[in-house]
């Protein structure tokens, strides 16, 4: 299953039916779990961990140093989940010890060309990263994520579960959950309504966090204020929202 034109360190601990394409280098201490399909001119460096069944398509760089002048060659981690697609150009950067030293993907992620996640950026599950989106160092996405072609993150935002931004947003705060953004800089368009359907959520769920939404944005409230209101919302998808909203650091979008 490893081409002979490709190049795999003795300390590398691949499963044995890994696909290794030509004039791919794989280094040591990495890992990579069963069914995983490496492409041809892929470099994977470690400490670099990946999991079962993703597929990483040709000119990928994984596990690569990050471009952080802070980093003085610390033994920085990045780990990767399963059943991911990378597709061609895609760099993924380890970590950096003045964060948890350490990048994570999880898992059943869609990679679209010439996407970059810096160093310590931690993504959850069934995330969409169009062409040229650029996550820079720190941000925290979370699960059913979709970001727009070429999307830009600042450092240190966090986006919110089922949330979506358009093609060429720029990302300068916080993006609470099940928002809908587009802009430079990006600004509310209101709820993902449609992907919320299609991930089985109620039809009262839906209405309680589009009501949510109009009580942070069309009322006038400041976030302290509207805070206030959604607490008392049983609702675990408003307690999603809400949990956003606390764990902001950067303030949000408005």
């Amino acid at each position: 299953m490893i081409d002979p034109h490709a190049i795999v360190d003795p300390e590398a601990r691949l499963a044995d039916d890994v696909s290794v394409g030509p004039f791919s280098i794989i280094g040591a201490g990495v890992e990579i779990g069963a069914g995983t399909v490496i492409g041809s001119h892929v470099v994977i460096k470690g400490p670099t961990k990946i999991g079962r069944n993703n597929r990483i398509f040709q000119f990928a760089s994984i596990g690569e140093e990050c471009q952080d002048k802070k980093y003085g060659g610390e033994p920085t981690t990045l780990s990767i989940g399963d059943n991911n697609v990378i597709r061609e150009a895609c760099t993924f950067h380890r970590g950096t010890v003045q964060d948890k030293g350490h990048t994570q993907v999880g898992s059943d992620n869609l990679f679209m060309v010439n996407v970059h996640v810096a160093h310590d950026v931690e993504i959850g599950d069934h995330g969409i990263f169009a062409n040229d989106t650029n996550l820079a160092g720190h941000v925290h996405i979370g699960d059913w994520v979709i970001l727009g072609g070429a999307t830009q993150v600042h450092q240190f935002c966090k986006i919110g579960s089922h949330s979506m931004c358009g093609a060429g947003t720029v990302v300068l705060k916080d993006i609470p959950a099940y928002v809908m953004s587009q802009g430079y800089p990006a600004k509310p368009h209101g709820i993902n309504v449609e992907g919320l359907k299609r991930r089985g959520f109620s039809k009262d769920s839906i209405q309680r966090v589009r009501q949510a939404y109009k009580t942070l944005y069309r009322q006038g409230l400041t976030v302290k204020e509207a805070l206030a209101e959604l607490e008392s919302d049983d609702d675990s998808a408003v307690q999603l929202l809400v949990a956003t909203l606390k764990a902001a650091s950067r303030g949000i979008i408005r």
